[in-house]
């Protein structure tokens, strides 16, 4: 009888833990994202003493509003390094590209006298980029992979130059909390500061409202340290984390951000 009052129980406690609701990450892609995962701020982005400081000290911030973040005339001189090989740089060519042809920025090789400049490496360490100009040389790294794959998505390289460009990530934006839930139990330990929010002093939307199908926006997976969603979208049909290609807004705030008419 205890025999069987023990399996009765058991299968009770079993369709209790099968009705509970799972938090479940409504993004582009099964896999997380490569630039999500690396141990620069937000994962993949370096910033320098200046930059960090604003996070510091909040009251003065004033960061990629300004102006001298953003490249002279429009043009951003990039250096391909040597630790690609031609399939690779045809990738990253290509990449560049699609930028040009979408907004009115130009993307030039270097040349001997050029002192500002991207300069792209191949290390092990993922994916990640230097933000806005910095007036020298400056480093965006893409582990080198085959063209499609890891770092070498298109819409990957073209998210790490969006940060060269200026740019943070979409759900860092002081009215995220509008959108999206972040949670907090499901991010690995020492992670948390990655999904901090950036005031409106910091950052600007050029007016464009908050967009799910940011090429900048973090996938619900990002740092999840169970395979939990560690960012939900308020709106359950809303799907985060593509890499494939500019949104519209996108295209709207690089535009905005670079003057182009």
């Amino acid at each position: 009888m205890k025999y069987i009052l023990t399996i009765a129980l058991f299968a009770v406690l079993f369709n209790i833990l099968l009705a509970l609701p799972i938090q479940e990450a409504n993004n582009e892609d099964v896999e997380v994202n490569p630039e999500e995962s690396g141990d620069f701020f937000e994962g993949d982005m370096e910033l320098n003493e200046e930059q960090m400081a604003s996070l510091l000290y909040p009251d003065k911030r004033n960061g990629r509003i300004q102006e001298r973040y953003r490249w002279p005339n429009n043009i951003v001189f990039y250096d391909l390094g040597n630790a690609f090989n031609d399939a690779q740089k045809a990738q990253i060519e290509k990449a560049l590209r699609e930028l040009e042809k979408l907004t009115c920025i130009t993307f030039k090789p270097r040349t001997k006298t050029t002192k500002a400049y991207v300069y792209l490496t191949g290390e092990d360490s993922g994916c990640h980029s230097a933000v806005g100009h910095q007036n020298g040389k400056q480093r965006l790294n893409l582990k080198p992979n085959k063209p499609g794959f890891g770092c070498f998505k298109l819409g990957t390289i073209m998210h790490e130059f969006i940060h060269a460009l200026g740019f943070y990530h979409q759900q860092s934006a002081s009215d995220r909390d509008n959108y999206v839930s972040i949670i907090w139990e499901n991010i690995k330990d020492g992670k948390g500061h990655n999904f901090a929010k950036q005031p409106n002093t910091l950052v600007t939307d050029f007016g464009v409202k908050y967009d799910y199908g940011s090429i900048m926006h973090y996938s619900g997976l990002a740092f999840s340290k169970n395979g939990k969603a560690t960012i939900v979208p308020h709106d359950k049909t809303a799907k985060i984390g593509q890499r494939d290609g500019l949104s519209p807004s996108d295209i709207k705030k690089l535009k905005a951000m670079y003057k182009c008419h």
